[in-house]
């Protein structure tokens, strides 16, 4: 293996060249390192694709450059680094650790409004019907459930930090995310009103009191247990406007059974 840096690299027939090491094993392919070749090759860049084909060559490469992780970049004879530092290197956006990033609630609404459109289109020929909004907030309930559900031990304890409810009961930290999904599934086809209106109508009430005390009135600043774990959203707008959604959608059921 030739483990020098690419001291010789340099522009070649009018193209810029980099040097990159990556992991290339039989049972395992580095995807940071095939991000870096896609990265670097769409930035006009011939790379000199150099495979770390055993632990062995791996380690050994760790060490002589002094670095602990792969893949790694040189351009020009300059280490670059790993993938990060090479989107940094090209001025492109790098996520940080704990970062706040609302793409988790955004990715859940845009789906739950694209289904609600094309489910309405397909059973009433056009997408903005009545329909269609009470589908848009099921779905999203259901979705937004659902990332709960992925982990409810850990949704438990952030949701215990601000729901009064939960507070005083603590199973129902847990029962929560069911009985959103309980509620959004027998919503989304109009069933057992009985059960999906008082649950619904509820749970947010309770969640929406809750948040709104503890944004507004105490001045907190809390994860947001409104998409789970897997994402790092402040306590506030989002959450409140999934319950009042919730009470919301729960009134005009109601409104509906009566009028209708």
């Amino acid at each position: 293996m030739n483990d020098q840096p690419d001291l010789n690299v340099k522009k070649a027939h009018g193209q810029k060249a980099a040097r990159l090491y990556r992991m290339m094993m039989e049972d395992h392919i580095c995807p940071y390192g095939v991000k870096s070749k896609y990265l670097l090759e769409s930035n006009g860049f011939t790379v000199e694709d150099i495979h770390l084909t055993t632990r062995e060559e791996t380690d050994s490469f760790k060490q002589a450059h002094d670095v602990k992780t792969t893949p790694q970049t040189f351009i020009g004879g300059v280490r670059i680094g790993g993938y990060d530092d090479l989107r940094a290197h090209f001025g492109k956006p790098v996520p940080k650790k704990d970062e706040t990033s609302y793409r988790p609630v955004l990715a859940v609404f845009a789906v739950a409004l694209g289904l609600a459109l094309s489910l309405s289109l397909w059973s009433f020929g056009t997408p903005l019907t009545i329909r269609a909004g009470e589908w848009f907030i099921a779905f999203s309930m259901a979705m937004l459930a659902m990332l709960k559900l992925q982990d409810v031990e850990t949704f438990s304890s952030m949701f215990l930090g601000y729901d009064m409810l939960a507070r005083k009961w603590v199973p129902y930290a847990y029962l929560y995310p069911y009985l959103e999904a309980l509620a959004a599934i027998l919503m989304a086809g109009r069933i057992l009103p009985w059960l999906s209106i008082p649950v619904a109508l509820t749970i947010g009430t309770i969640g929406a009191v809750s948040v709104f005390y503890a944004v507004y009135i105490q001045k907190r600043e809390i994860k947001c247990a409104c998409v789970g774990s897997s994402s790092n959203v402040p306590l506030g707008f989002v959450s409140l406007s999934e319950n009042l959604a919730m009470v919301g959608m729960a009134v005009w059921m109601i409104i509906r059974m009566v009028t209708v």
